[in-house]
Protein backbone atom coordinates (compact mmCIF):
# COMPACT_ATOMS: atom_id res chain seq x y z
CA UNK A 1 0.00 0.00 0.00
CA UNK A 2 1.35 3.49 -0.80
CA UNK A 3 1.93 5.84 2.07
CA UNK A 4 -0.91 8.43 1.94
CA UNK A 5 1.19 11.05 3.68
CA UNK A 6 4.09 10.60 1.27
CA UNK A 7 1.76 11.01 -1.70
CA UNK A 8 0.25 14.09 -0.13
CA UNK A 9 3.63 15.70 0.49
CA UNK A 10 4.63 15.12 -3.14
CA UNK A 11 1.74 17.14 -4.56
CA UNK A 12 2.41 20.57 -6.00
CA UNK A 13 -0.42 22.92 -6.89
CA UNK A 14 1.63 25.93 -8.05
CA UNK A 15 -0.66 28.32 -6.22
CA UNK A 16 1.43 31.30 -7.29
CA UNK A 17 1.18 30.48 -11.02
CA UNK A 18 -2.15 31.46 -12.63
CA UNK A 19 -3.51 29.04 -15.20
CA UNK A 20 -3.08 30.31 -18.74
CA UNK A 21 -6.11 30.53 -20.97
CA UNK A 22 -4.65 30.51 -24.45
CA UNK A 23 -6.51 31.88 -27.40
CA UNK A 24 -6.79 30.11 -30.75
CA UNK A 25 -4.47 30.60 -33.68
CA UNK A 26 -7.15 30.82 -36.38
CA UNK A 27 -8.87 34.07 -37.28
CA UNK A 28 -12.38 34.46 -35.89
CA UNK A 29 -12.42 31.05 -34.22
CA UNK A 30 -11.55 31.82 -30.60
CA UNK A 31 -15.13 31.56 -29.30
CA UNK A 32 -15.90 28.20 -30.91
CA UNK A 33 -16.33 25.00 -28.93
CA UNK A 34 -13.35 22.74 -28.30
CA UNK A 35 -14.44 20.16 -30.86
CA UNK A 36 -14.82 22.82 -33.56
CA UNK A 37 -11.38 24.22 -32.88
CA UNK A 38 -9.86 20.76 -32.76
CA UNK A 39 -11.26 19.95 -36.19
CA UNK A 40 -10.08 23.28 -37.59
CA UNK A 41 -6.61 22.62 -36.15
CA UNK A 42 -6.50 19.41 -38.18
CA UNK A 43 -7.22 21.31 -41.40
CA UNK A 44 -5.06 24.40 -40.73
CA UNK A 45 -1.49 23.90 -39.56
CA UNK A 46 -1.25 25.47 -36.08
CA UNK A 47 2.34 26.56 -36.79
CA UNK A 48 1.41 29.01 -39.56
CA UNK A 49 -2.44 28.90 -39.67
CA UNK A 50 -2.26 27.84 -43.34
CA UNK A 51 -3.62 24.88 -45.28
CA UNK A 52 -3.22 23.18 -48.63
CA UNK A 53 -6.50 21.48 -49.47
CA UNK A 54 -6.82 19.13 -52.42
CA UNK A 55 -10.23 19.61 -54.05
CA UNK A 56 -11.58 16.60 -55.94
CA UNK A 57 -15.33 17.18 -55.55
CA UNK A 58 -15.88 18.38 -59.13
CA UNK A 59 -17.73 15.22 -60.14
CA UNK A 60 -20.75 16.06 -58.01
CA UNK A 61 -22.02 18.27 -60.84
CA UNK A 62 -19.50 17.77 -63.69
CA UNK A 63 -19.15 14.00 -63.75
CA UNK A 64 -15.72 12.44 -64.48
CA UNK A 65 -13.67 15.61 -64.90
CA UNK A 66 -10.33 15.34 -66.69
CA UNK A 67 -7.83 14.04 -64.15
CA UNK A 68 -10.56 12.51 -62.00
CA UNK A 69 -11.56 9.68 -64.31
CA UNK A 70 -9.87 7.21 -61.94
CA UNK A 71 -9.58 8.65 -58.45
CA UNK A 72 -7.96 5.45 -57.20
CA UNK A 73 -5.10 5.82 -59.69
CA UNK A 74 -4.75 9.60 -60.07
CA UNK A 75 -5.68 11.01 -56.67
CA UNK A 76 -4.93 8.47 -53.94
CA UNK A 77 -1.14 8.86 -54.50
CA UNK A 78 -1.53 12.62 -53.84
CA UNK A 79 -3.51 12.40 -50.62
CA UNK A 80 -0.57 12.14 -48.24
CA UNK A 81 0.81 15.46 -49.56
CA UNK A 82 -2.22 17.62 -48.74
CA UNK A 83 -3.31 19.09 -45.41
CA UNK A 84 -6.96 18.28 -46.09
CA UNK A 85 -8.95 16.48 -48.75
CA UNK A 86 -12.17 18.02 -50.12
CA UNK A 87 -14.49 15.48 -51.74
CA UNK A 88 -17.93 13.88 -51.80
CA UNK A 89 -19.09 11.08 -49.54
CA UNK A 90 -19.44 8.72 -52.50
CA UNK A 91 -15.76 9.02 -53.42
CA UNK A 92 -14.72 8.86 -49.78
CA UNK A 93 -16.55 5.59 -49.16
CA UNK A 94 -15.76 3.95 -52.49
CA UNK A 95 -12.19 4.98 -53.14
CA UNK A 96 -10.23 6.64 -50.32
CA UNK A 97 -8.42 4.13 -48.06
CA UNK A 98 -9.77 4.23 -44.48
CA UNK A 99 -6.18 4.45 -43.25
CA UNK A 100 -6.05 7.99 -44.72
CA UNK A 101 -4.82 10.31 -41.97
CA UNK A 102 -5.69 13.56 -43.75
CA UNK A 103 -8.76 15.45 -42.46
CA UNK A 104 -11.82 15.32 -44.69
CA UNK A 105 -13.76 18.35 -45.88
CA UNK A 106 -16.96 16.87 -47.28
CA UNK A 107 -19.14 18.39 -49.97
CA UNK A 108 -22.62 18.70 -48.45
CA UNK A 109 -24.63 20.38 -51.22
CA UNK A 110 -25.79 19.18 -54.63
CA UNK A 111 -28.75 18.55 -56.85
CA UNK A 112 -28.02 20.33 -60.13
CA UNK A 113 -25.71 19.21 -62.93
CA UNK A 114 -23.92 21.31 -65.53
CA UNK A 115 -26.99 20.68 -67.72
CA UNK A 116 -29.23 22.73 -65.41
CA UNK A 117 -29.22 25.90 -63.29
CA UNK A 118 -26.36 25.28 -60.85
CA UNK A 119 -27.72 27.48 -58.07
CA UNK A 120 -30.73 25.18 -57.63
CA UNK A 121 -29.04 23.10 -54.91
CA UNK A 122 -30.18 21.44 -51.71
CA UNK A 123 -28.41 19.88 -48.75
CA UNK A 124 -27.21 16.50 -50.00
CA UNK A 125 -25.64 14.93 -46.89
CA UNK A 126 -27.26 14.07 -43.58
CA UNK A 127 -25.29 15.34 -40.59
CA UNK A 128 -25.37 11.89 -38.99
CA UNK A 129 -23.69 10.41 -42.05
CA UNK A 130 -21.01 13.09 -41.88
CA UNK A 131 -20.41 12.13 -38.25
CA UNK A 132 -20.20 8.45 -39.18
CA UNK A 133 -17.50 9.29 -41.70
CA UNK A 134 -15.52 11.31 -39.14
CA UNK A 135 -15.31 14.44 -41.28
CA UNK A 136 -13.44 17.52 -40.06
CA UNK A 137 -15.60 20.04 -41.93
CA UNK A 138 -18.54 20.32 -44.32
CA UNK A 139 -18.50 22.42 -47.51
CA UNK A 140 -21.49 24.01 -49.15
CA UNK A 141 -21.96 26.17 -52.23
CA UNK A 142 -23.46 29.64 -51.80
CA UNK A 143 -24.71 31.44 -54.91
CA UNK A 144 -24.82 35.14 -54.03
CA UNK A 145 -26.53 36.82 -56.98
CA UNK A 146 -27.68 33.51 -58.45
CA UNK A 147 -31.23 32.61 -59.40
CA UNK A 148 -31.65 30.53 -56.24
CA UNK A 149 -29.56 32.74 -53.98
CA UNK A 150 -31.92 32.61 -50.99
CA UNK A 151 -32.20 28.83 -51.12
CA UNK A 152 -28.43 28.41 -51.18
CA UNK A 153 -28.00 30.82 -48.26
CA UNK A 154 -30.64 28.95 -46.28
CA UNK A 155 -28.90 25.67 -47.11
CA UNK A 156 -25.77 27.13 -45.56
CA UNK A 157 -27.45 28.44 -42.41
CA UNK A 158 -29.21 25.11 -41.85
CA UNK A 159 -25.88 23.33 -42.21
CA UNK A 160 -24.20 25.79 -39.83
CA UNK A 161 -26.89 25.08 -37.24
CA UNK A 162 -26.35 21.33 -37.61
CA UNK A 163 -22.59 21.76 -37.52
CA UNK A 164 -22.76 23.80 -34.33
CA UNK A 165 -24.91 21.12 -32.72
CA UNK A 166 -22.29 18.45 -33.36
CA UNK A 167 -19.05 20.42 -33.44
CA UNK A 168 -18.39 20.29 -37.20
CA UNK A 169 -17.26 23.53 -38.91
CA UNK A 170 -18.78 24.66 -42.22
CA UNK A 171 -16.88 26.06 -45.19
CA UNK A 172 -18.99 28.23 -47.49
CA UNK A 173 -17.90 28.17 -51.13
CA UNK A 174 -18.71 31.34 -53.07
CA UNK A 175 -20.02 30.25 -56.44
CA UNK A 176 -19.66 32.33 -59.57
CA UNK A 177 -22.13 31.79 -62.38
CA UNK A 178 -21.54 32.60 -66.01
CA UNK A 179 -23.03 36.07 -65.74
CA UNK A 180 -21.71 37.08 -62.30
CA UNK A 181 -18.98 39.65 -61.79
CA UNK A 182 -15.59 38.33 -60.75
CA UNK A 183 -14.16 41.33 -58.93
CA UNK A 184 -13.27 42.33 -55.39
CA UNK A 185 -16.57 44.14 -54.86
CA UNK A 186 -18.57 40.98 -55.57
CA UNK A 187 -16.35 38.70 -53.51
CA UNK A 188 -16.34 41.12 -50.56
CA UNK A 189 -20.13 40.97 -50.64
CA UNK A 190 -20.33 37.18 -51.00
CA UNK A 191 -17.67 36.35 -48.41
CA UNK A 192 -19.00 38.78 -45.83
CA UNK A 193 -22.56 37.46 -46.19
CA UNK A 194 -21.33 33.89 -45.66
CA UNK A 195 -19.33 34.87 -42.58
CA UNK A 196 -22.11 37.05 -41.13
CA UNK A 197 -24.54 34.14 -41.37
CA UNK A 198 -22.25 31.70 -39.61
CA UNK A 199 -19.73 30.10 -41.97
CA UNK A 200 -16.51 29.22 -40.14
CA UNK A 201 -14.33 29.29 -43.28
CA UNK A 202 -15.00 30.83 -46.70
CA UNK A 203 -13.56 29.54 -49.97
CA UNK A 204 -13.43 32.12 -52.74
CA UNK A 205 -11.59 33.04 -55.92
CA UNK A 206 -8.48 35.15 -56.25
CA UNK A 207 -8.67 38.48 -58.06
CA UNK A 208 -5.54 40.51 -58.92
CA UNK A 209 -7.05 43.82 -57.79
CA UNK A 210 -8.25 44.16 -54.21
CA UNK A 211 -7.96 40.60 -52.92
CA UNK A 212 -6.49 41.94 -49.69
CA UNK A 213 -9.73 43.89 -49.13
CA UNK A 214 -11.66 40.61 -49.39
CA UNK A 215 -9.54 38.89 -46.74
CA UNK A 216 -9.47 41.98 -44.52
CA UNK A 217 -13.25 42.45 -44.54
CA UNK A 218 -14.04 38.79 -43.88
CA UNK A 219 -13.88 37.94 -40.14
CA UNK A 220 -13.16 34.24 -40.73
CA UNK A 221 -10.37 32.53 -42.69
CA UNK A 222 -10.40 32.80 -46.48
CA UNK A 223 -9.21 29.83 -48.52
CA UNK A 224 -8.40 30.55 -52.16
CA UNK A 225 -10.09 28.43 -54.81
CA UNK A 226 -7.78 27.14 -57.51
CA UNK A 227 -10.19 27.66 -60.40
CA UNK A 228 -9.41 26.69 -63.97
CA UNK A 229 -6.15 25.05 -65.05
CA UNK A 230 -3.31 27.53 -65.46
CA UNK A 231 0.34 27.15 -66.47
CA UNK A 232 2.34 26.01 -63.43
CA UNK A 233 4.07 29.36 -62.87
CA UNK A 234 0.76 31.23 -63.03
CA UNK A 235 -0.85 28.85 -60.53
CA UNK A 236 2.10 29.14 -58.14
CA UNK A 237 2.06 32.93 -58.48
CA UNK A 238 -1.66 33.07 -57.78
CA UNK A 239 -1.22 30.93 -54.64
CA UNK A 240 1.72 33.03 -53.47
CA UNK A 241 -0.12 36.32 -53.99
CA UNK A 242 -3.22 35.03 -52.21
CA UNK A 243 -1.21 34.02 -49.13
CA UNK A 244 0.70 37.31 -49.09
CA UNK A 245 -2.62 39.17 -49.31
CA UNK A 246 -4.21 37.45 -46.35
CA UNK A 247 -5.54 34.05 -47.44
CA UNK A 248 -5.27 31.27 -44.87
CA UNK A 249 -4.60 28.68 -47.54
CA UNK A 250 -5.55 27.30 -50.93
CA UNK A 251 -8.01 24.66 -52.07
CA UNK A 252 -6.68 23.55 -55.43
CA UNK A 253 -7.91 20.85 -57.74
CA UNK A 254 -7.35 21.16 -61.47
CA UNK A 255 -4.08 23.06 -61.08
CA UNK A 256 -2.76 20.00 -59.26
CA UNK A 257 -4.37 16.88 -60.69
CA UNK A 258 -4.34 18.21 -64.28
CA UNK A 259 -0.66 19.15 -64.04
CA UNK A 260 1.90 17.15 -66.02
CA UNK A 261 3.35 16.03 -62.68
CA UNK A 262 0.70 16.29 -59.93
CA UNK A 263 2.90 15.10 -57.05
CA UNK A 264 5.53 17.70 -57.89
CA UNK A 265 2.90 20.40 -58.23
CA UNK A 266 1.27 19.79 -54.86
CA UNK A 267 4.71 19.72 -53.22
CA UNK A 268 5.56 23.03 -54.88
CA UNK A 269 2.27 24.52 -53.72
CA UNK A 270 3.11 23.41 -50.17
CA UNK A 271 6.42 25.26 -50.41
CA UNK A 272 4.60 28.43 -51.41
CA UNK A 273 1.87 28.17 -48.77
CA UNK A 274 3.85 26.91 -45.80
CA UNK A 275 7.35 28.23 -46.49
CA UNK A 276 6.67 31.46 -48.43
CA UNK A 277 8.75 30.19 -51.33
CA UNK A 278 8.69 32.63 -54.25
CA UNK A 279 6.85 31.43 -57.37
CA UNK A 280 9.95 31.25 -59.58
CA UNK A 281 11.79 29.18 -56.96
CA UNK A 282 8.77 26.93 -56.54
CA UNK A 283 8.64 26.37 -60.29
CA UNK A 284 12.29 25.32 -60.31
CA UNK A 285 11.56 23.01 -57.39
CA UNK A 286 8.67 21.51 -59.40
CA UNK A 287 10.87 21.07 -62.47
CA UNK A 288 13.59 19.36 -60.40
CA UNK A 289 11.09 16.90 -58.95
CA UNK A 290 9.66 16.26 -62.42
CA UNK A 291 13.13 15.63 -63.87
CA UNK A 292 13.96 13.17 -61.09
CA UNK A 293 10.73 11.31 -61.71
CA UNK A 294 11.45 11.13 -65.43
Amino acid sequence: MPDPEAVKEGKRFYEDVPMKTPGFFLKGSGALDWGMRNRLARIFNPKDAHTVMLAIDHGYFQGPTTGLERVDLNIVPLVSHCDALMLTRGILRSTIPPACAQPIVMRASGGASILKELSNEELAVDIEDAIRMNVSALAIQVFIGGEFETRSVHNMTRLVDLGLRYGIPVMAVTAVGKDMARDAKYFRLACRICAELGAHVVKTYYVPQGFDTITASCPVPIVMAGGKKLPELDALTMAYNAIQEGAAGVDMGRNIFQSDFPVGMIKAIRKVVHENMKPAEALEYYKTLKAKKA
